[in-house]
């Protein structure tokens, strides 16, 4: 790791977050370079023991931090909170509206000492109507159109991640990054404000965009009017799936030629992308027969061979075993701090992207709840008789 880029060396951020909205904004920062200071109750982020669905929160989106465990509720905590705020080039925060300021920790109590401060907020929704609202990623999918297009006609559905805490998270720390060039030229910080609806409508963009354009309500994507002909998953041998296209009148002669459709390519009615989405039901069902006794590997093969677009269809632990994850460096290990399998050493996935050629990696492991309390009180000048104090009066764990 001692190659990687950071950009973001000698920066510290103290974050308050909980979940994943605010721990991407903090993720994104600590993979670039920066110091980043996770501050969690006493009894550790709530994340840390979630199951289902939730069990790979804190492991994802907590890497490369460190932790402090402080009893915000208790006035000595607070006062420990804010000398290490007193540090921070950057404070990040996801809790409800009010919250931070009972503490005098929100944006206009530490500017105040800190003109320099950038403080990002992540929020349910910005300043307005709704902002009091409690928000989920499924409320604002559901609220903001992107159930309703990702569902069948009638069946609204989330999409299968946390899409909009995720980058909700993304677009905070764009948002400080801009802030950062920003001081670096004034001498000033600003605040950030994310919210999850307002990415929520921001992905939804294209739809209301459609919608302008054409005067039609956009169909759901399964129910969409298609812009191609041949863009659908394939139910073949064994009852595998693979996800086949073509996408030009070019691709489309390629995929007749390489897989035998020789009466397709002959008809006149189907030379064009526009003429074969007329006919896409008849058409699809004429190529599923056809490839129905292929296996999805075959066919995938032929697919490469002939450079056309086509996906397996795979489930997420399929992931580990992916043959570009594996050469590309994309998985890197983390030891897991929490639940059955603490201490097991497994592999989590990176930002999607290089600089100069290099992924950036994990240098620190998810923390272990308060792994670095002492340390980071050294830093901001109590001794070991005080911090020995705070323990006792469970100030800080």
């Amino acid at each position: 790791m001692s190659n990687t880029p950071q950009p973001l060396a000698g920066l510290r951020v103290v974050e308050f977050t909980h979940m994943v909205m605010g721990p991407t904004c903090g993720m994104v920062l600590a993979d670039l370079g920066a110091e980043v200071i996770k501050v969690e109750p006493l009894e550790g982020d709530r994340t840390r023991t979630l199951v289902g669905a939730g069990a790979g929160f804190f492991p994802m989106f907590n890497r490369n931090k460190k932790s402090i465990a402080i009893d915000l509720h208790q006035p000595e905590g607070a006062e420990v909170a804010r000398r290490l705020c007193g540090t921070a080039d950057v404070v990040a925060e996801n809790f409800k509206p009010g919250t931070m300021a009972k503490y005098g920790l929100d944006y206009a109590s530490l500017s105040a000492t800190q003109p320099r401060l950038i403080y990002a907020t992540h929020k349910g929704f910005l300043p307005g109507p709704y902002e009091h609202r409690t928000a989920l990623d499924e409320v604002v999918q559901m609220m903001g159109g992107l159930a309703y297009m990702t569902g069948r006609p009638g069946d609204p559905l989330r999409a299968g991640t946390s899409v909009n805490d995720i980058m909700g998270g993304l677009f905070g720390a764009i948002g400080v990054l801009g802030a950062l060039v920003q001081r670096g030229i004034t001498g000033r910080g600003m605040e950030v404000q994310s919210a999850l609806y307002e990415n929520n409508v921001f992905l939804v963009g294209q739809h209301m965009l459609q919608y302008a354009m054409t005067g039609r309500h956009p169909a759901p994507m399964p129910a969409r009017d298609n812009p191609w002909a041949v863009y659908d998953v394939f139910t073949v041998k064994d009852g595998e799936q693979i996800f086949l296209a073509a996408v030009s009148d070019a691709q489309w002669v390629t995929f007749c030629d390489v897989l035998g459709l020789h009466a397709l390519k002959a008809e006149p009615g189907l030379a064009t992308n526009n003429a074969r989405v007329a006919q896409r039901p008849r058409l699809l069902a004429a190529i599923g027969e056809h490839i129905a006794q292929r296996s999805a590997a075959e066919l995938a093969a032929i697919m490469e061979r002939a450079g056309l677009p086509f996906a397996p269809i795979r489930k997420p632990e399929d992931l580990y075993d992916d043959e570009h994850l594996q050469a590309t460096g994309g998985l890197a290990d983390v030891v897991l701090p929490d639940g059955p399998m603490a201490g097991q050493r497994v592999k989590t996935t990176l930002l999607p992207f290089t600089l100069g050629g290099e992924r950036l990696g994990v240098r620190l492991d998810p923390p272990a709840r308060g792994a670095h309390t002492t340390e980071l009180l050294h830093g901001i000048g109590y001794d070991d008789a005080a911090i020995t104090r705070l323990r006792e009066q469970t100030v800080v764990a």
